[in-house]
């Protein structure tokens, strides 16, 4: 018989939902590993938020209580506090914070993930600990298990994956139900065929991450309005 082409029998390629959900916990491994190393960076970087703006908020509310009882109009409050050079400091420290706060724990996960990937992937596993849980394997595409070289070139393309907005994580619900870092590696992300649906462990995962985002959500927005209160009551005191 001629030889056909595609992966065995027993296998199939995976979908969006098996993939992201072996990828989430991947990432609850390591963003806290990722979390532990930046400690202290991250501790300062907090405080310093939390400071700057506390600081521009009250500045603002200072700004804009002496402006209504003046009279100024809006244009004139808005140029006014773009020149104030107490407002730009506590702007431009916040601003700081806030790169260090969401960057540092990107490139610590990526330097990480990268060594996860690389130890897992081309391993006899032919997977991370996430996507075994999940039956998922990662392969060539002539089925064969890849190498430390194609499993940095995958990594390092999923990075496009991410770039494109997630546009390139998107095409796994497409046939042939390969990702943007997949074509780009020659690689494919596999499934057992018996396996058509999530296990219930795995959705009751997925809609955990859903709730948490939820009150992640939530609390922020109360941080953010207690922020608001606190510098509103600090200019209404002055």
């Amino acid at each position: 018989m001629p030889p056909t082409d595609g992966p065995p029998a027993e296998f199939r390629p995976a979908g969006f939902w098996p993939r992201y959900a072996a990828w989430s916990l991947d990432a609850a491994c390591l963003l806290p590993l990722a979390a532990l190393l930046g400690t202290g960076p991250l501790r300062r970087a907090w405080a310093q938020a939390d400071a700057s703006l506390h600081t521009l908020l009250a500045l603002a509310a200072q700004r804009l209580d002496a402006g209504l009882t003046r009279g100024d109009p809006p244009l004139a409050l808005a140029l006014a506090a773009a020149g104030d050079p107490r407002l730009q400091a506590a702007a431009h420290a916040l601003s700081t914070a806030l790169t260090t706060l969401l960057g540092l724990p990107l490139l610590l996960y990526a330097l990480l993930s990268a060594l996860w990937a690389l130890g897992f992937e081309a391993s006899r596993w032919q997977a991370t600990p996430g996507q075994r849980a999940l039956g998922l394997r990662v392969t060539d595409t002539a089925d064969a298990r890849i190498g430390g070289g194609r499993a940095l070139l995958r990594h390092l393309a999923a990075g496009l994956s991410w770039a494109s907005l997630n546009l390139g994580h998107a095409l796994i619900a497409l046939p042939p139900h390969l990702a943007l870092h997949d074509r780009l590696s020659a690689t494919r992300v596999q499934a057992h065929a018996g396996t058509s649906r999530l296990p219930v462990w795995a959705r009751a995962w997925l809609w955990l991450q859903a709730l948490a985002g939820v009150f992640a959500l939530a609390w922020l927005y109360r941080l953010l309005q207690a922020q608001m209160d606190a510098a509103l009551r600090a200019a209404l005191g002055s």
